[in-house]
C-alpha cells in the first residue's frame, strides 16, 4: 500500500463507464475519431476492459462494466489507466456512488512491505452523490485487513499482532489491555484454553483487548481469531496444509479492519475488541490429543484434534466478551475447511439464532457487494459435540457438517449473549479479481459495517 489517498479532489480527465447493453449508444455518442477508434479496436465493454481514446474532445478512456453486475468489475481501471487523476461518468443504473468509489479505491491496492510497487494507481474523484469520507474509511479498513493477513508469520506473531492492535487503538484513543503468557492462568480471571493452545510457541500467547467509545452507548463486542500461524500442533498438518497458515489470523485482521471503520466513523457504540493471539506450535509442552482442558466458562473440553484449535481460543475470548453483557457480540474466524467446501472462498457463511439480525446482515451484504450466507445452527447436531469424559469435545463424533459443529461448539460459550453472530470466513482471495487481488481479504466485515450503521445509526 502507498500513503497516497486513493481519491482525487478534482481531475481534468474523464473516463466513461460503458455497459455491454449500452455499448452501441455510447460509441455513437463519441466524437467521430474516438468512435472509429473504439470500433476498430474491437471494444466490447467487457468487465474490466479499458480503452484509451484519441486525444481531443470526449472522454479520455472507456471502461467496460459488462452487464453491470457490480462496481468491482471496473476496479481494475486503477491499474490499467495511466497514472493520474480521473473523474468517472456514466454510472450504470442501480450503482451506488459510494460503493463505486470503494471499488475503484480498492482496485489500486498493492502489498509493498517486501516488494516495491510497480507503479502508482490511478486515482478517481468520488462520483457525484458519493460519500468521500465513507469511501476513504472503508478502503482504509480493507487495506489494514489485507496488509495484516498478507504479512507472513515471521513478522506477524502474537507480539506483532498486539503491536498492530495497539497502533490502531492509539490512533483513535482506545484503551488497551493485554493478558500475556502465564498471566492467562491467573486464578479467578483465567483463559486456560488460550494458554494451552499457544504455550508451545516462543512468542507467548495473549488476549489482546481494547475499548473505545462512550460508556453510555450500546456495547458492541468484536472477537477475532488470532492464530498467527497454525502448524496443526501435534496433529501436524502436511506441508501443503501449512502453506497459507499465515492467514489463520484473518479473523482478527477482519475485526481490526472493521474496528478501524467503526472508530473513524464515530459510530455511537461502546466498542470492545478481543483478540486471542497465539501460534499453534509444536514443542515438549504442546497440548495433546486426548487432553482435557479447562475453559474460562468452566466447561471442560476433550481434545480430539490439536488442529481444531481456533474454536478453543475463541471460546475463552467469547466468554470474556459475554461477561460485559454486550448488546451484540460478533466473532470472526478462519475456522473450518468445511465452510470453504460449502460456499467457496467468496461467500462468507455466518451463524446466528436471531432471524431479524440474520436478515439485516444478508441485506447489508447485498447493499455493500460483500456476499454473505446464513448457515443453520442445527440443534440435531449439537449432541455430536458430547464427550464421554468431559463436558464437550473440540471435534465432535464425526466428519460431517464441520462448519456447523464448530459453530455449535462456540454457541455453548456464547449462550448467555443477548445477540450473537459467528462468521466462518476464508480471508483470502485464491485468484485475483478486479479490486480483489490474490492474497488477504476482508470478507463479511463490509456487510457487517453496513448492518451496524443501520442498527446503531451514524
Amino acid at each position: 500500500m502507498t500513503d497516497q489517498s486513493p481519491f482525487a479532489p478534482s481531475a481534468d480527465r474523464t473516463v466513461q463507464i460503458v455497459t455491454s447493453d449500452g455499448l452501441e449508444e455510447a460509441i455513437t455518442g463519441l466524437p467521430a475519431a474516438s468512435a472509429e477508434h473504439a470500433r476498430g479496436a474491437g471494444f466490447e465493454a467487457g468487465p474490466g476492459e479499458t480503452l484509451l481514446l484519441p486525444a481531443g474532445e470526449g472522454p479520455f478512456a472507456l471502461i467496460g462494466a459488462g452487464p453491470a453486475k457490480t462496481p468491482f468489475d471496473i476496479a481494475g481501471a486503477a491499474m490499467s489507466l495511466p497514472e493520474g487523476d480521473y473523474a468517472v461518468s456514466g454510472l450504470p443504473e442501480g450503482w451506488d456512488a459510494t460503493q463505486t468509489a470503494i471499488a475503484l479505491g480498492l482496485g489500486g491496492y498493492q502489498f509493498t512491505r517486501y516488494k516495491a510497487a510497480k507503479r502508482q494507481p490511478a486515482r478517481f474523484v468520488v462520483p457525484e452523490g458519493g460519500d468521500a469520507a465513507e469511501a476513504a474509511r472503508v478502503v482504509a479498513g480493507v487495506t489494514l485487513t489485507r496488509d495484516l493477513v498478507n504479512t507472513p508469520a515471521g513478522d506477524m506473531l502474537p507480539s506483532d499482532l498486539e503491536a498492530a492492535a495497539r497502533e490502531l487503538a492509539k490512533a483513535h484513543g482506545a484503551k488497551v489491555h493485554v493478558t500475556t503468557g502465564d498471566k492467562l492462568l491467573k486464578k479467578g480471571d483465567s483463559y486456560p484454553m488460550i494458554h494451552a493452545v499457544g504455550r508451545a510457541s516462543v512468542d507467548a500467547p495473549r488476549l489482546i483487548e481494547f475499548e473505545w467509545g462512550d460508556e453510555s452507548h450500546p456495547r458492541l463486542a468484536l472477537v477475532g481469531k488470532g492464530v498467527c500461524f497454525d502448524s496443526g500442533g501435534l496433529d501436524i498438518k502436511p506441508a501443503s496444509g501449512m502453506l497459507l497458515m499465515k492467514k489463520d489470523m484473518g479473523g482478527s485482521a477482519n475485526v481490526l479492519g472493521l474496528a478501524s471503520i467503526i472508530m473513524d466513523a464515530k459510530l455511537p457504540v461502546r466498542l470492545h475488541v478481543l483478540i486471542p493471539a497465539v501460534e499453534n506450535a509444536i514443542s515438549g509442552n504442546a497440548f495433546r490429543p486426548g487432553d482435557i482442558l479447562d475453559s474460562r466458562k468452566g466447561l471442560t473440553v476433550e481434545i480430539g484434534n490439536t488442529d481444531a484449535e481456533g474454536r478453543l481460543v475463541l471460546a475463552d475470548a467469547i466468554t470474556k466478551a459475554v461477561e460485559s453483557d454486550p448488546d451484540l457480540l460478533i466473532d470472526m474466524a478462519t475456522l473450518t475447511g468445511a465452510a470453504r467446501v460449502a460456499l467457496g472462498p467468496e461467500v462468507a457463511p455466518f451463524y446466528t439464532d436471531n432471524a431479524e439480525l440474520a436478515a439485516g446482515i444478508t441485506e447489508a451484504g447485498e447493499q455493500s457487494d460483500d456476499p454473505v450466507w446464513q448457515m443453520p445452527l442445527w440443534d440435531g447436531y449439537d449432541q455430536w459435540m458430547e464427550s464421554p469424559i468431559a463436558d464437550l469435545s473440540n471435534t465432535g463424533s464425526g466428519s460431517f457438517a464441520g462448519s456447523i459443529t464448530a459453530a455449535l461448539f462456540l454457541r455453548r460459550f456464547a449462550s448467555d449473549a443477548k445477540n450473537w453472530v459467528h462468521f466462518d470466513i476464508f480471508a483470502w482471495n485464491p485468484t485475483a479479481r478486479p479490486g480483489r487481488p490474490q492474497g488477504g481479504e476482508m470478507l463479511g466485515a463490509r456487510a457487517l459495517w453496513t448492518m451496524l450503521k443501520d442498527r446503531y445509526g451514524r
